[in-house]
């Protein structure tokens, strides 16, 4: 005969288990689907928000590459979940043409104090004393950054479609830099390792970049290069804002903020895991350091994979702290 009050004891258990247990994970049993743009270097901080996910019980679908207009309109629609690589304001344009606030959830930094600028090399600027681009507009020094024999310096620039771009032709049109300066797009890591082989020839170089991303760990400005600071505040559209730095300085892009932005109806039926895109945050410091291993020859997924698992063992404390918010959001 069965006990009544041991069977009770044991149906009481396993309740507090099973409520215990979906506490636990309150992901369990919701797909998620990542997105980030086909910049490799991107997946490194995408794999760190899809491992805290998976420990709330999310089960999270591989990361597809995309454009970062259709990852806008991809999550946007609901079919994708979230990108964690998110600029502001870079992709101000991209994200209000989808629908800004009304349908992404993007609350929280995920990354701070990104720079991004103009930079030649630090021999050419200190022997012809180049601070400023305003200074491409003399034939004389755009000449010396001419890579083609065209007689205009030629400027490593910006993928069509990043976003960049347009604020780089905007400041070409505004500096009154477009007989003077040619703006090379293509594939940018392409672009850059030509750029990069230059510069160890001895060749000047000018070229756009930004950071987090490995180029700075390779060309490290104020030791090889300079960042060129612009004559005065342009940003594209009707965009007003002051891009000097609290140090006086002015290099023609305020500082940058990267967030993890998701789908907005999905974010407020999923409270653990929009806490969690909330309170993340990855320095800037330590994507470099990634994105330079894989610039080595470290690129491979399973690489990735490894320097994400580094990364969350190396700060395991703060990680398991961001998975207790989130799950005590859930409730």
């Amino acid at each position: 005969m069965r006990n009544p009050v041991l069977w009770a004891t044991v149906l009481s258990a396993t309740l507090i288990s099973t409520q215990l247990s979906a506490a636990d994970l309150p992901g369990k049993g919701v797909s998620v689907q990542p997105v980030q743009s086909t910049i490799s270097e991107e997946t490194f901080q995408t794999l760190i928000v899809n491992k805290a996910l998976e420990k709330l019980g999310y089960t999270v679908q591989p990361i597809k590459e995309v454009d970062y207009n259709v990852a806008y309109s991809s999550i946007a629609n609901g079919d994708a979940t979230f990108m964690a690589v998110s600029w502001v304001p870079l992709h101000n344009s991209q994200y209000e043409a989808a629908g800004g606030d009304n349908t992404f959830y993007r609350k929280g930094d995920y990354v701070v104090n990104a720079a991004q600028g103009y930079l030649i090399d630090k021999k050419t600027a200190e022997k012809y004393n180049i601070t400023n681009i305003e200074q491409f507009k003399d034939p004389k020094i755009a000449k010396l950054f001419d890579a083609n024999g065209d007689g205009k310096a030629d400027l490593t620039g910006c993928n069509p479609g990043w976003g960049c771009e347009e604020a780089i032709n905007n400041h070409l049109k505004a500096y009154d830099l477009e007989k003077s300066v040619t703006h090379n797009q293509g594939n940018y890591a392409a672009m850059m390792a030509d750029t990069i082989t230059r510069y160890k020839e001895g060749k000047p170089i000018f070229y756009y970049t930004w950071t987090p991303y490995w180029i700075s760990d390779v060309l490290k400005p104020g030791k090889d290069v300079v960042w060129l600071q612009v004559p005065f505040s342009s940003l594209p559209g009707d965009d007003k804002t002051d891009t000097t730095l609290p140090n006086g300085k002015n290099y023609g892009f305020p500082p940058s903020t990267m967030h993890i932005a998701a789908n907005k109806k999905w974010a407020e039926a999923n409270p653990a895991a929009a806490k969690l895109f909330e309170i993340m945050k990855v320095s800037v410091a330590d994507i470099n350091a990634q994105n330079l291993r894989m610039h080595n020859g470290q690129k491979s997924q399973a690489d990735i994979e490894r320097h994400a698992n580094a990364w969350i063992k190396a700060h395991q404390k703060t990680f398991d702290g961001w998975v207790e918010e989130a799950r005590k959001a859930a409730n």
